[in-house]
C-alpha cells in the first residue's frame, strides 16, 4: 500500500462530513439556461444534438458557469469486503476482492482498460479489503484508506460502528478533494467488493422503502435458489436492522449505513458529497455506486444536483434508484460489471457535449439570425 493518509486532526470525521454538506450549493439554473441558449444558437436544427445538449447544460449548472469544462476527468474506485458474503450470496469467494486490487494496480481490470482508452485518470483506494495483497512498486498506486478489515455480517449484527461509517465517508470526501486539488473537473464512481450487491440492495430497500425482491438482482450472476437465498438475506438484514433500530430507515441514513455497510459504499457517498461541495460533476456508475449516491442524497438532498447517471445496469434495483434520484442514464449497454467501467465509457460523451458547446460555430458567426437554418 502507498500514500498513508492522516486525516485533519482539527476535525472529527463527522465534522468533516458536516462541513462538506454545509458547503454544497444549489444547481445554477441561470448558468444552465445560458448554456442551453448557446446550444440553441449553434449551426444546427434546434435541439438536433438531443441529449448532448442536455448534458452540456447540466454540466454548466453543476459547475456554475455557462462555459463548462471537462478537461481532467477521473474515476475513483473504492474497494472493501463485506461480512455478508460468508452467507453465500456471491458466485465468487471474498479472496477475489484482494485479487482485483492486483488487477487494478496492474491496469488490467476492465476499468483500467476503459479509463486508459478514454484518457481518464484512475484512482484506487482500499477502504477495507479483507486480505490486501502485496502490490508491485511499479504498478498503479492503491491508496490506503483502510477503516477495518471488511465489515461484519449485517445479517447478524451491525456491519460497522457509527464511527467507522463516519470515517469511511470522510475518507471519501478526502479522496474527492485530493482529485479536485490536482485538477479533476469530472469524477466517476467505481467500486469493488464481493458481496456488495447484497449490501447495495439492503441499503436501497431501506433508504427508498422498497421490497427486497424488487431491488435484489443476480450480482455476480447467481440465479435460482442462490438468488432466492440472496433475497432472503436482504430481507433478514432489513428485519434485523428494524428490530434493533425501530423506524430507522430513510430518515436515519447514518444508522442505515452503519448497520448495513459497506465501507466502499460509504466512501463513495463521501466522494459524491465532496464533489458537490466543490461544484464538480459526479458520474454514477452502476447499482452499487448509485446505492452510494442514494446514501449521499439522504445525507444531503442537494447532492443529487451534481450527479449524472452514466448507465442503467441490468440489476433491477438500479432503475429504482435512478427513478428516485430523478436521473436518466447516458448509456444503456446491458452492463452490470461496476468498477467504474460505464462511468469511464461515459466520460468521452460528457466531454464531447462540453466541446460542442465550446467550439461549435453559431448562426451569429455566419451573420445569420439564430432561428435561420443554414442553406
Amino acid at each position: 500500500m502507498t500514500d498513508q493518509h492522516t486525516p485533519d486532526q482539527q476535525q472529527t470525521p463527522r465534522e468533516v462530513v458536516e462541513a462538506t454538506i454545509a458547503a454544497i450549493g444549489g444547481f445554477d439554473a441561470d448558468a444552465s439556461a445560458a448554456a442551453a441558449g448557446a446550444m440553441d444558437g449553434k449551426v444546427k436544427p434546434l435541439r438536433s444534438l438531443g441529449e448532448l445538449e442536455s448534458i452540456a447544460a447540466r454540466v454548466a449548472g453543476i459547475q456554475g458557469t455557462p462555459q463548462p469544462h471537462a478537461d481532467h476527468p477521473a474515476v475513483v474506485v473504492c474497494a472493501a469486503d463485506h461480512g455478508v458474503a460468508a452467507s453465500g450470496v456471491s458466485a465468487y469467494p471474498q479472496e477475489v476482492t484482494g485479487l482485483m486490487l492486483q488487477s487494478f494496480a496492474a491496469g488490467t481490470a476492465a476499468v483500467g482498460v476503459l479509463a486508459r482508452e478514454a484518457g481518464v485518470r484512475l484512482l484506487v483506494a482500499d477502504l477495507g479489503v479483507l486480505s490486501p495483497p502485496n502490490l508491485p512498486a511499479d504498478g498503479n498506486p492503491v491508496l490506503d484508506r483502510r477503516v477495518r478489515a471488511g465489515t461484519a455480517d449485517s445479517m447478524t449484527g451491525p456491519a460497522m460502528t457509527l464511527a467507522e461509517a463516519e470515517q469511511a465517508v470522510a475518507h471519501g470526501v478526502g479522496l474527492a478533494n485530493l482529485l479536485i486539488d490536482e485538477g479533476a473537473d469530472l469524477i466517476g464512481l467505481g467500486e469493488m467488493g464481493i458481496g456488495n450487491t447484497t449490501t447495495a440492495a439492503a441499503l436501497t430497500a431501506a433508504l427508498l422503502d422498497r421490497d427486497p425482491a424488487r431491488v435484489t438482482g443476480p450480482g455476480t450472476g447467481v440465479s435460482g435458489e442462490v438468488l432466492a437465498a440472496k433475497v432472503r438475506a436482504v430481507d433478514a438484514i432489513l428485519r434485523r436492522h428494524e428490530k434493533e433500530n425501530p423506524g430507522a430507515r430513510a430518515d436515519e441514513p447514518w444508522a442505515v449505513l452503519a448497520g448495513m455497510g459497506g465501507l466502499e459504499i460509504a466512501a463513495l457517498a463521501g466522494v459524491a458529497l465532496g464533489c458537490a461541495a466543490r461544484r464538480v460533476p459526479v458520474l454514477l456508475d452502476g447499482f452499487i455506486s448509485t446505492a452510494a449516491a442514494v446514501v449521499a442524497w439522504r445525507l444531503a438532498p442537494r447532492v443529487v444536483d451534481s450527479m449524472i447517471a452514466a448507465t442503467r445496469s441490468t440489476e433491477p434495483g438500479h432503475s429504482v434508484q435512478l427513478e428516485a434520484l430523478g436521473l436518466d442514464p447516458i448509456l444503456q449497454l446491458g452492463m452490470r460489471l461496476g468498477e467504474g467501467s460505464a462511468a469511464s465509457l461515459a466520460v468521452p460523451i460528457v466531454r464531447s457535449a462540453v466541446a460542442v458547446l465550446r467550439d461549435m460555430g453559431s448562426f451569429a458567426d455566419l451573420g445569420l439570425a439564430e432561428d435561420t437554418p443554414p442553406v
